[in-house]
C-alpha cells in the first residue's frame, strides 16, 4: 500500500450492504391448479413499509399467510435477517419467526383487559412485563384505559391497543391485512399515521396488505402492485404513479381517459394532434391514457379555441355533459364533437358550467402514456 494512505480512509470508503429484514423469492401457491401467487418476489429492508396492493382476489393475503407460516407455499423461499425460514422442505414454526400480525377484526380477547391483552405472549419477568406494557399504552395513548374490556372501547381505540400488543415482542417483521379498513374515514388517517410512526420507530420491516392506492400511497416506502397472483410493478410511490407499466395500472391509480388511435411512422394522429409512439410497428392500435386532473380547459372563442403548441397538442372540442363539486375540486364531463366519447376533466376548487357549454380541451403530452391497446 502507498505511504500516507489512510486505511480508515478506505473503511469509509467501503459501502455496507444491509442485510434484508424480510425477503421472498419465487413463491408459488395454486388451488385446484390456478396459481392465485404466481413467483412472487420482495425485499423488505429494516424500518422500511412495502404496501403489497391489489384488487380483491388477487393473491395479496395468501402471500401474508404463507409469510406468516400459517399457509405452506407450493414452491420459494422464505428469508428473515439472511435466515432460511421456510422452503418446501425446511419450516420454522409460526411462533418461531419473529413476525408481528395485524388484521381487520383486531381479534383483541374479549375477557382479558386491555393491559393483560397487550401482555399477552409476552416472555420475562412480571415487572418487565408491566414496564413493557406501561411503555407501549403510553405510545398508543390508551394508558388510561388499562384496565378497560374491548367492549367498553370504541373502534380506534381496539386498534390502537392491538397495534401494542403486536408490537409488544418487538416483532422484527410485522405483516398487516388490511388492518384499518374497519375504521371510519375521520379516524382512519389519525391512526394510520400513528401506527407508522411507532413502527419506524421500532425499526420494523412492514408488509402491509390493502387494495386502496390512497392508503399505500401515503403509507408505503414502497409499493408493490399485484394482478392475478402476480406483481406486476414495484417502485416508490411516486414511480408507480407518475411511470405506470399499463393502462390497469394507470386505472387502478385514478380514473383515466383514454383515446385509441393507430401508429403510422410511429406517432398516433388523434383529434388532440399526434403523439408520438417510438419502437410501435405501423398499423398497431394505442391506447393514448390521461388523468382528468391533467385535461386542460379553454372557452369556445366564436367558433376557435387556442393554438396547437408542441407542449399540448391540438385542442379538440366537447360539450359539457354535466358538472359536479366535489370538495376539494370540480368534475367535468364532456362529450366530443369529433367521435362522441366521454372525456372527464377535474378542476381545483369550484368549477361547474352549464350543460350544453362549448369548451376545447388539450393534453399535456408530458402527462400522457401511451400503451398497446387493450382488448375489449
Amino acid at each position: 500500500m502507498p505511504d500516507g494512505f489512510d486505511r480508515e480512509h478506505l473503511r469509509g470508503l467501503v459501502t455496507v450492504t444491509q442485510t434484508p429484514r424480510l425477503e421472498i423469492r419465487n413463491l408459488v401457491r395454486a388451488f385446484e391448479g390456478r396459481r392465485v401467487v404466481d413467483d412472487v418476489s420482495l425485499t423488505i429492508m429494516p424500518g422500511q413499509v412495502t404496501c403489497l396492493l391489489g384488487p380483491s382476489g388477487c393473491g395479496k393475503s395468501t402471500t401474508l399467510r404463507m409469510i406468516a407460516g400459517v399457509e405452506m407455499q407450493d414452491s420459494g423461499e422464505i428469508w428473515a435477517d439472511g435466515q432460511l425460514v421456510c422452503d418446501t422442505v425446511f419450516r420454522v414454526p409460526p411462533e418461531r419467526r419473529g413476525i408481528g400480525l395485524m388484521f381487520q377484526d383486531f381479534a383483541l380477547f374479549p375477557h382479558l383487559t386491555v393491559a393483560k391483552n397487550v401482555a399477552f405472549g409476552l416472555s420475562g419477568s412480571q415487572e418487565d412485563k408491566r414496564a413493557r406494557v406501561g411503555e407501549l399504552l403510553e405510545r398508543v395513548d390508551m394508558a388510561r384505559h388499562a384496565e378497560s374490556y374491548p367492549h367498553q372501547l370504541s373502534g380506534g381505540e381496539q386498534q390502537r391497543v392491538a397495534l401494542a400488543r403486536a408490537l409488544a415482542p418487538q416483532p422484527r417483521i410485522m405483516l398487516m391485512d388490511e388492518p384499518f379498513s374497519g375504521l371510519d374515514n375521520r379516524l382512519r388517517d389519525g391512526i394510520r399515521d400513528q401506527t407508522l410512526t411507532l413502527l419506524k420507530e421500532e425499526d420494523t420491516a412492514v408488509l402491509l396488505v390493502t387494495h386502496e392506492p390512497e392508503e399505500a400511497m401515503r403509507m408505503g416506502d414502497e409499493i408493490a402492485l399485484m394482478r392475478n397472483g402476480k406483481i406486476v410493478q414495484q417502485g416508490a410511490p411516486y414511480n408507480v404513479y407518475t411511470r405506470p407499466v399499463d393502462r390497469a395500472t394507470v386505472s387502478f391509480f385514478s380514473d383515466a381517459n383514454v383515446v385509441r388511435a393507430t401508429v403510422n411512422g410511429a406517432l398516433a394522429n388523434t383529434a388532440f394532434g399526434r403523439f408520438l409512439a417510438p419502437g410501435v410497428a405501423d398499423g398497431t392500435d394505442v391506447d393514448i391514457v390521461f388523468r382528468p386532473q391533467h385535461v386542460r380547459i379553454d372557452f369556445d372563442r366564436q367558433g376557435s379555441g387556442p393554438l396547437p403548441t408542441p407542449s399540448d397538442g391540438v385542442a379538440a372540442r366537447g360539450v359539457v355533459v354535466r358538472a359536479r363539486f366535489l370538495g376539494h375540486e370540480s368534475l367535468v364531463e364532456f362529450r366530443m364533437e369529433h367521435d362522441g366519447s366521454l372525456v372527464k376533466a377535474t378542476v381545483p376548487n369550484v368549477f361547474l358550467p352549464a350543460a350544453g357549454k362549448v369548451m376545447w380541451l388539450t393534453i399535456p403530452r408530458s402527462r400522457c402514456f401511451v400503451f398497446p391497446a387493450s382488448r375489449g
